[in-house]
C-alpha cells in the first residue's frame, strides 16, 4: 500500500486536462530524466561518479528500482539500491565509503528508465490515448523508492534544457498513475515490459485498441499488437483502414498475420490483403489453413467493386426443411468464429435461397417447430456476384433488413454484404478523383 505518495483516483485523469497535484507529493517525487547525469557521491560529500540511470524490477504495478547503473571514468557500473542511502538535492549519496562495483548486466525483467522508457511511446489504457513519456517520476513508498507516475506534457520535456535545479525538480503537470500505463516491450535486449500486458487491455473496445494502433509508431504498434489476444486484435484491425490493416499484417510475423487473417471476418480480410503486393500476399495465404485460405482466396477472385468483391462468405447456413432446434444450434456453432451472424440462411434440397430468419425470430419458438412455418414475406433481397456497387445500394434500399444476399446463377447464396460492408465501400469510392470514381479505377 502506497502512504507517502498518494495520486488523485484515476477517474480525474480525463484526456487533455492536467492533473494538479499536492505540494507534498510533488516534493517527495523524483524526476527520472533529471536526476540522470547528476552527481554520485559518498556519504562525506566526495564525488564518485554521475547516475546513468535508474533500474526496476518489471510486472509489478508500481515497479521498484532495485538498482543504478553509475558512470565512473568512462565505465558503467551496476549499484544495488541497499547501496544507497538517499537521494537528496539532485545527488545520489551512497551508504558506505567503499564496496565493490559490478559490471552492469542485464537481468531478466530488469528496465533501465531514462534510456528504456523516457522519450517513447506508452498506452494510457484509462484515457484510451497514445502518450509519449516525458519523464517518470519515483516515489519512496516505504519499502522503497518505486516507479509511481509518467509525466506526458510538453513543459516537462522542455524543463529538462533547463540548467541547475530547473532541470532535475519534478514539475508534474500533466501526470498518468503508472499503475494505468501499459508499456510496450521498451527494451530491445530482452524485450520485457513494465506492466503485465493484456490486464486491462481487455477492459478496451475493439474501436478503442483499433484508434491506439492508428496512433502508434511502426514498432510500438506491432508490439502491442502482439499483447492482444487474437480475437480482440482481429477485431481492432476490421475497424482498420484497410491501408493501415495491411501495413500492420505486413510487418508481423508471418505466422502471427496468418492467425490475425484467420479470425477477421472474411471480407475484412480481403479487403486488407488487396492492400498488399502479390508477394506478401501470396505468403500470407499459404501459411495459413488450407480451408481458410481457400475461402479468401475464392473472394479474391471476385472484381472490386463489384457485389461479390465486397461480400462477406461468412453464412450460416440450415435446410429449410429443419427445425427451430437446428437452426439454434448451427448459431451457436458459429459462435466467436468469423462465420458468427444472427441470420440463418435457409436453402432446398439443392442449395437453392428459400429464405432468412433472425435470431430474434426465432425466440420463444418451439424447438420442434419446422422453420418453413417461419418463412414468408419480406423476402431475402438478392444481388448477383458481378453485380456493381450501385446496384447493391438500390437492393438494399429496398429492403428492410440490414444487408442483401449474393447468390450466383442457381440462387445458391454463396455470401452476404452488410450495411456496413456498404458504407465502407461507398467511402472508399468517395476518397477517389472524380475521373477514377467514373472509369471505376482503384485510388
Amino acid at each position: 500500500m502506497m502512504s507517502s505518495v498518494h495520486f488523485p483516483p484515476r477517474t480525474q485523469f480525463r484526456r487533455g486536462v492536467p492533473v494538479e497535484l499536492k505540494r507534498d507529493v510533488v516534493a517527495s517525487l523524483v524526476s527520472v530524466a533529471g536526476m540522470v547525469g547528476r552527481p554520485v557521491k559518498q556519504l562525506d560529500g566526495s564525488p564518485v561518479g554521475r547516475l546513468h540511470d535508474f533500474v526496476v524490477l518489471a510486472d509489478e504495478e508500481h515497479p521498484p528500482v532495485v538498482g543504478y547503473v553509475v558512470e565512473i571514468a568512462r565505465r558503467r557500473v551496476w549499484l544495488h539500491a541497499a547501496d544507497v542511502a538517499g537521494l537528496e538535492r539532485g545527488q545520489l549519496i551512497l551508504q558506505k565509503a567503499r564496496f565493490d562495483f559490478a559490471d552492469v548486466l542485464r537481468r531478466p525483467g530488469e528496465i533501465q528508465l531514462f534510456h528504456d522508457v523516457v522519450d517513447h511511446q506508452l498506452v494510457d489504457l484509462n484515457g484510451v490515448q497514445v502518450v509519449r513519456a516525458s519523464d517518470l517520476y519515483l516515489g519512496n513508498v516505504g519499502d522503497g523508492w518505486r516507479l509511481v507516475g509518467v509525466d506526458t506534457s510538453w513543459g516537462t520535456f522542455l524543463r529538462r534544457a533547463l540548467p541547475g535545479p530547473r532541470g532535475w525538480r519534478p514539475t508534474p503537470a500533466r501526470v498518468l498513475d503508472w499503475a494505468g500505463v501499459h508499456s510496450l516491450a521498451v527494451s530491445e535486449e530482452r524485450g520485457v515490459q513494465l506492466d503485465a500486458p493484456n490486464t486491462q487491455l481487455r477492459l478496451l473496445s475493439a474501436a478503442d485498441i483499433a484508434e491506439l494502433l492508428s496512433d502508434l509508431g511502426r514498432s510500438e504498434r506491432q508490439e502491442l499488437l502482439e499483447d492482444l489476444e487474437t480475437e480482440h486484435a482481429a477485431n481492432a484491425l476490421e475497424l482498420m483502414n484497410d491501408q493501415d490493416a495491411a501495413s500492420l499484417l505486413g510487418d508481423a510475423p508471418v505466422e502471427r498475420a496468418a492467425e490475425l487473417l484467420s479470425e477477421m471476418e472474411p471480407d475484412e480480410a480481403v479487403d486488407a490483403l488487396r492492400e498488399m503486393d502479390a508477394d506478401d500476399r501470396e505468403e500470407l495465404l499459404h501459411a495459413m489453413d488450407t480451408a481458410d485460405e481457400s475461402d479468401l482466396r475464392s473472394l479474391l477472385a471476385y472484381e472490386e467493386g463489384t457485389a461479390a468483391g465486397m461480400m462477406t462468405s461468412a453464412l450460416v447456413v440450415v435446410p429449410a426443411s429443419a427445425t427451430v432446434e437446428d437452426a439454434v444450434a448451427a448459431l451457436r456453432a458459429a459462435r466467436g468464429t468469423p462465420d458468427e451472424s444472427d441470420v440463418v440462411i435457409l436453402v432446398d434440397e439443392r442449395r437453392g435461397l428459400v429464405d432468412d430468419v433472425t435470431a430474434l425470430e426465432l425466440l420463444g419458438e418451439p424447438a420442434t417447430r419446422p422453420l418453413m412455418e417461419l418463412t414468408g414475406p419480406p423476402w431475402p433481397v438478392t444481388v448477383h456476384p458481378d453485380q456493381a456497387l450501385q446496384d447493391v445500394v438500390e437492393a438494399l434500399r429496398n429492403t428492410l433488413g440490414a444487408s442483401v444476399v449474393v447468390v450466383d446463377a442457381d440462387n445458391v447464396p454463396i455470401g452476404r454484404i452488410h450495411a456496413d460492408d456498404l458504407v465502407d465501400a461507398l467511402g472508399e469510392q468517395a476518397r477517389r478523383w472524380p475521373w477514377q470514381r467514373i472509369a471505376g479505377g482503384a485510388a
